[in-house]
């Protein structure tokens, strides 16, 4: 008997998100594959991948594979919180940096309308998306991740006072640009849970939610608000991120936990919601934040922290994407 849990999680490490559809029929698999973008050495490349794949968790089983080249509409992954400074934006910035680096084709938008702040981020600052009609092209940033910003639709410095009308048609216009062969939009979300919030989930629906907070019982407390938003939006959530998780001196090595710690892990189990990780409270992280520099770019604990937890934001993505279409 043919095992398609197997043969799901085997094509998922080599497929980048673009196979669905797998299933068993008169003793042979077949999937369909979006090679939207890929040009004849990349269609070829996939193929051979997914076969090899298939024939290792499936020994002598035949493979049928349906390519198509629909116009890609990528799915959105939104980033959100209960209330402002638990590293939100940072996480969203290094998710898609690890994600980019895993080999997903995973871009950006910066929706935090009042305290943008991906162009510093991704160390592109000041630079204005060029676009054509009425919609835009994304800016390339840090680790090749393609982003757009509210902070690119106003003058550097200059407060975003829109009301909400006005706020929601600039998110939209963010969200609808010319994203390419993008396949996956992480969405980093203004904090909290107002009408800002339900405008743009209810235009542009989200595939699911990664909720971000510290350890500390209050964060927790407005993340578990996050979380009732998002499940009466009917928007499924990804998981919960402890961010600021424990501080490692930099000259004698102690840790010590000035937000606490497990606090998010225990309550993702009291809520029955996946814990996808935790990131230290580093300076590191802030150092390189400042320049420009996504910590999911190098190497070491903090970028191998942030590549577990877009790693398993992938695999739910992936195990998603077919039930969303």
């Amino acid at each position: 008997m043919v095992d398609i849990d197997k043969i799901e999680a085997a094509v998922a490490g080599v497929a980048q998100g673009r196979a669905s559809g797998i299933r068993e029929k008169d003793g042979a698999i077949s999937m369909m594959v979006d090679v939207a973008g890929l040009d004849n050495a990349g269609r070829e490349s996939l193929a051979e991948s997914i076969k090899a794949a298939v024939a290792i968790a499936a020994p002598g089983v035949p493979l049928r594979l349906l390519q198509t080249a629909e116009r890609i509409v990528p799915k959105l992954i939104a980033v959100a919180s209960g209330k402002g400074g638990v590293g939100k934006s940072t996480l969203s910035t290094n998710l898609a940096v690890a994600m980019r680096r895993a080999g997903r084709v995973a871009g950006l938008v910066d929706a935090d309308i009042y305290g943008p702040s991906q162009t510093r981020l991704l160390g592109v600052e000041g630079v204005k998306p060029e676009a054509e009609g009425k919609k835009m092209f994304p800016t390339i940033g840090a680790g090749g991740v393609p982003f757009l910003s509210m902070g690119q639709l106003a003058a550097p410095g200059q407060p975003i006072a829109w009301r909400g009308p006005m706020a929601g048609q600039a998110l939209s216009q963010l969200v609808d640009a010319h994203w390419g062969d993008v396949r996956e939009i992480i969405v980093d979300m203004p904090p909290g849970t107002g009408d800002i919030q339900l405008s743009m989930i209810q235009k542009h629906k989200p595939l699911g939610a990664v909720i971000v907070s510290t350890p500390q019982d209050l964060a927790l407390m407005d993340a578990t608000r996050a979380i009732g938003f998002f499940n009466q939006a009917q928007v499924p959530i990804i998981g919960l991120v402890e961010n600021m998780a424990g501080y490692i001196c930099p000259h004698c090595g102690e840790v010590s936990d000035p937000f606490g710690r497990g606090g998010a892990e225990a309550a993702a189990a009291e809520l029955g919601i996946p814990f996808l990780g935790r990131i230290p409270l580093d300076i590191s992280v802030r150092l390189a934040s400042d320049a420009g520099e996504p910590p999911a770019l190098g190497d070491g604990p903090v970028a191998g922290a942030f590549a577990d937890i877009a790693r398993r934001v992938s695999t739910w993505v992936d195990n998603h994407r077919g039930a969303a279409a």
